[in-house]
């Protein structure tokens, strides 16, 4: 090869090597989302997580990557989930589908940013110093469904006024159980009523929770807030179904699937906000600085086809109370 070949192709190569450098720098950010959830129950939320991300001009597959990971209801899975994206080096950790799985993303890293979705308090479980300054690595969204329990009995109370003794499904390995159960026992004399708790983890316990309930010849169920519980509740709306058992449940994706009621927050809503917090930390601001972000709505819905199946009539002032009613 001639000198002036050789020192052409040397140059051109050279001038080359800036662009290179600045195609690997230009990497899309990556993030790590893990939930307790499953990915079969959890197509609306990640849709509405990623129309916050867009909000900020993040659109997945174009300028930004997202690992997820799915527990699908094993809580124990979390914290080897949280671990492995921490190794991974994500810009961003998304903790949602519940308090174990913020928890888990919490305790992973205390350098990466978190976004946390929960529904219990984040103070308590150590993530922020307070709503309005986190002060930490970490902010994001808090529902407080877990503690929507006595509203939902006492709706469950109005719903079915002859029925004396009810069924609650509570699930022990979730992290705010003890406390829910303790709202359950105190608010239940309040109104007149007996609960029977009946207690799953897994799907073995669920089977044996169904069949206690049964047992015990329950006239109402309400089915306490809980991602395991998420994850099963075609399961839970069928037996419902089958055995003709007025239930209450958290969120308005229950009612849509044939449940009966439910009382809760937007959880799209909330979703949306995690992406939102996501992109705006992707362009630089920091989790301590965003404030923790609370529900101003909770939603009352009402299915009235399954209600006219379960042969049960709704009061008047039920439906009218209710935002929104399912024909």
């Amino acid at each position: 090869m001639r000198r002036r070949e050789f020192l052409g192709l040397l140059g051109g190569a050279a001038a080359a090597w800036p662009h290179v450098a600045r195609a690997q720098q230009q990497a899309p950010p990556v993030v790590g989302f893990m939930s307790a959830r499953a990915p079969e129950d959890s197509e609306h939320v990640v849709q509405a997580f990623h129309k916050g991300l867009k909000e900020r001009g993040y659109i997945e597959g174009e300028n930004v990557a997202i690992e997820y990971r799915w527990a699908r209801g094993d809580y124990g899975r979390l914290p080897a989930l949280a671990a492995e994206l921490v190794n991974r080096r994500v810009n961003v950790l998304v903790g949602v589908g519940g308090d174990a799985s913020a928890r888990a993303a919490g305790a992973a890293t205390s350098t990466i940013p978190v976004v946390f979705g929960m529904g219990g308090d984040p103070i308590k479980s150590g993530l922020v110093e307070s709503f309005n300054r986190p002060g930490r690595n970490a902010t994001g969204f808090v529902i407080l469904s877990n503690d929507l329990e006595p509203k939902r009995l006492g709706l469950l109370k109005e719903l079915v006024p002859e029925v004396s003794y009810f069924g609650a499904m509570l699930n022990p390995n979730f992290p705010p159980a003890a406390g829910q159960l303790r709202d359950i026992e105190v608010s239940a004399p309040k109104i007149d009523r007996r609960v029977f708790v009946a207690k799953a983890s897994n799907d073995a316990d669920l089977d044996t929770a169904f069949a206690a309930l049964l047992r015990e010849r329950v006239g109402a169920l309400l089915v306490a807030s809980d991602p395991f519980f998420d994850t099963r509740r075609g399961r839970i709306i069928a037996f419902a179904a089958q055995n003709k058992l007025p239930a209450i449940y958290q969120f308005r994706e229950y009612a849509v699937d044939g449940g009966l009621i439910s009382y809760g927050p937007s959880i799209t809503d909330a979703y949306r906000q995690a992406g939102t917090y996501t992109g705006r930390i992707l362009k630089g601001e920091k989790p301590a600085d965003l404030p923790v972000v609370l529900p101003t709505k909770f939603d009352f819905v009402i299915n009235l086809k399954t209600a006219k199946a379960l042969g049960l009539a709704v009061s008047p002032l039920l439906l009218v109370r209710a935002d929104e009613v399912i024909e």
